[in-house]
């Protein structure tokens, strides 16, 4: 699904990522950490690159429409499969099924009573989830998100990740929280300073095997 070979990418001629090689097969669940500056949000582009249209993107800017509502973003995840009659009417009078159809991502990611309110009234938190919502409405054959529960709780934070988990059957996922990292997903890749430091299943890892990335 994802296969990168010895590659670099630079940003304002800094090196990001040197040297890169991995592969992330359909099925699997893949935490990606490391300290800020690493070059996780570039790997994960590279890896939606690769993806294309196959990906399901939760970008760390979330990329909301925020004078529309939670249900018009996250119908956008399916927009492609829509004319652009049915998009256009859909955004002055949304159709039942529509509607039913998203009530239901809403519900799991605890925004059902936030359905036609403007994004841009929001918590932090309750725009992530309409992200995670859109991602998840798209139905991608991988999701890749980057960051994207570090502005919720931790008691949302498990619901949105076993939502992701239930709905996915193939995830990358740009986590700070390596507890959460390594409890709902099956590899962690460790990023640091542009390589890859560390590449192993989560099984019988903890936070602290992982600690020592962060120290100067």
């Amino acid at each position: 699904m994802i296969n990168l070979h010895n590659i670099d990418a630079q940003y304002k001629d800094h090196d990001v990522l040197k040297g890169i090689s991995l592969r992330i097969e359909r099925g699997e669940r893949v935490a990606l950490v490391g300290p800020s500056g690493s070059g996780k949000t570039t790997l994960l582009k590279l890896c939606q690159q690769q993806c294309g249209s196959n990906a399901a993107l939760v970008p760390q800017d979330l990329g909301l429409v925020k004078p529309l509502s939670v249900f018009h973003n996250i119908y956008m995840g399916r927009l492609k499969h829509h004319s652009a009659w049915y998009n256009l009417t859909n955004l002055v009078r949304p159709r039942q099924r529509d509607v039913t159809a998203v009530s239901k991502i809403a519900e799991r990611l605890g925004l059902e009573e936030k359905l036609f309110q403007p994004v841009a009234e929001l918590s932090g938190g309750q725009q992530q989830r309409t992200a995670v919502g859109r991602a998840l409405y798209q139905q991608g054959q991988i999701l890749i998100g980057d960051e994207p529960v570090s502005s919720v709780d931790e008691h949302r934070a498990l619901g949105v990740l076993a939502a992701i988990n239930e709905a996915c059957d193939t995830v990358l996922l740009a986590m700070h929280d390596l507890d959460l990292a390594l409890a709902f997903t099956d590899r962690v890749i460790a990023l640091r300073d542009g390589r890859i430091a560390l590449d192993e299943t989560t099984s019988g890892m903890t936070s602290a095997d992982l600690a020592g990335l962060y120290k100067h």
